[in-house]
């Protein structure tokens, strides 16, 4: 792969609208596919915004109206916004396309980034992204929000998120929060992926929690996952973690896996006679 090219487009005061840095990365895109730019990585933080991808249900979105922008990725509905580091690797990739080596690229580089700031972080099985993984079920404490009488709230005993069909997470307290998963003890992602190619080149990429207000995600179905919820660097280290801390480090670790990668074609199966 050709040597990468960092553009850090804005952060904090200067976060970016959504619709500016989607703008700017088709530019790019289409910049990529003429071969009239190298492979770029914009990273950036944005205001607040929910966005949602081809598989979104509307079970996932905000029950209160909060607008959403539809996108052109993969994966279903997340949150971005201050305290977020966001990348957008468009890069050229040899056709056909292997979609999911990209994606474990990108989980690659930042299971790397989170073990230099001395968190250990995963991959789950059938759920992209960058998880910080819970304990066993039967390990978990059962958890309980403050009522007004003693012991009050829900226990997680018997979780209705994994039986109940209609049970809704958003409507029924702290107990459920996406935010609280960590003191749950369950599987939490610190890092969302969803990303798009077209002509063999790839837009969109991933959303690293550095020390955001996850509370924002409570309002949603983050990914369209029930049962586990999100992390952040912050949170889990225990301290103070900064975007300025991050970039540098994620800067180093994406031109490691990215261009240093092997870059092979999809295997093409072909049908037996």
């Amino acid at each position: 792969m050709s040597e990468l090219r960092f553009v850090r487009m804005g952060f904090g005061a200067d976060a970016v609208d959504y619709q500016v840095a989607w703008d700017e990365q088709r530019r790019v895109h289409a910049a990529r596919f003429a071969d009239e730019a190298p492979d770029t990585v914009i990273l950036l933080e944005h205001p607040p915004v929910y966005t949602a991808g081809r598989r979104t249900e509307d079970s996932e979105r905000p029950l209160d109206g909060t607008p959403v922008i539809d996108v052109d990725r993969g994966g279903k509905i997340t949150w971005h916004g201050p305290g977020q580091l966001v990348g957008y690797p468009i890069q050229k990739l040899p056709r056909p396309v292997d979609v999911v080596a990209h994606v474990r690229r990108l989980e690659e580089a930042i299971i790397r980034v989170c073990a230099e700031f001395g968190l250990e972080t995963s991959r789950v099985e059938g759920r992209s992204g960058v998880w910080v993984l819970g304990d066993p079920v039967e390990q978990r404490p059962a958890w309980r929000s403050p009522g007004p009488e003693a012991g009050g709230g829900l226990s997680l005993d018997l979780d209705p998120r994994l039986t109940g069909e209609e049970f809704d997470p958003r409507l029924n307290g702290p107990e459920y929060a996406p935010s609280n998963a960590g003191q749950r003890r369950e599987d939490r992602k610190i890092a969302a992926i969803g990303i798009r190619v077209a002509k063999g080149v790839t837009m969109h990429g991933f959303a690293l929690n550095v020390n955001p207000d996850n509370k924002w995600f409570d309002r949603i179905i983050p990914c369209g996952i029930r049962d586990a919820g999100v992390a952040s660097l912050a949170a889990e280290l225990g301290r103070d973690v900064t975007i300025e801390e991050v970039l540098p480090v994620m800067e180093k670790h994406l031109r490691d896996v990215l261009e240093n990668a092997d870059l092979k074609p999809r295997p093409i199966e072909k049908a037996s006679a």
